[in-house]
């Protein structure tokens, strides 16, 4: 099934010379989930703007772990990591959940275990900080990797509001 035997990923932290990288795999991402959920036709490009403030904030933040594949030249991948703080139940022992953000890897450099390795890394990292679960909303095609990850159903089903 894979192809790389021999080829070991190299996952490593993002610093702020990727950020234009990272913003270049988010619009892959969304142009590969289409529909009107994610590219709603009204939209314009100052989301870019945006996004690029927000992960200059968010390389450094303790709740945060950006983690990158490189390629020849620029990222080959990507994925993101975020802890929330929620309220404990017996459910969630000490309410922290961990959430897996946009992992992507560039149609390039697929079939190469490069998303595997960024979620073993994510899913390390969300062992360090004793999260009680990680929660993350499966793209078709990334669905039997998690799955094999020992990702499950949640229990609720996924609603949205926008205000």
């Amino acid at each position: 099934m894979r192809h790389d035997a021999g080829h070991h990923t190299h996952v490593r932290q993002a610093t702020e010379d990727d950020i234009a990288e990272l913003v270049r795999l988010r619009q892959l991402l969304f142009e590969t989930l289409a529909g009107d959920f994610f590219t709603p036709s009204a939209a314009d490009d100052d989301w870019r703007d945006a996004l690029v403030a927000v992960l200059k904030e968010q390389l450094t933040a303790d709740a945060v772990r950006i983690l990158v594949v490189d390629a020849d030249k620029g990222l080959a991948a990507c994925g993101i990591g975020a802890l929330e703080q929620r309220l404990p139940g017996p459910h969630l022992r000490n309410g922290r959940i961990g959430q897996v953000i946009g992992v992507v890897t560039d149609p390039a450099h697929r079939r190469r275990g490069h998303s595997r390795a960024i979620m073993r890394g994510l899913l390390g990292w969300f062992r360090e900080r004793e999260v009680a679960r990680v929660d993350l909303h499966a793209s078709v095609e990334g669905e039997p990797l998690y799955r094999e990850l020992g990702f499950v159903n949640h229990p609720d089903p996924a609603l949205y509001w926008r205000p």
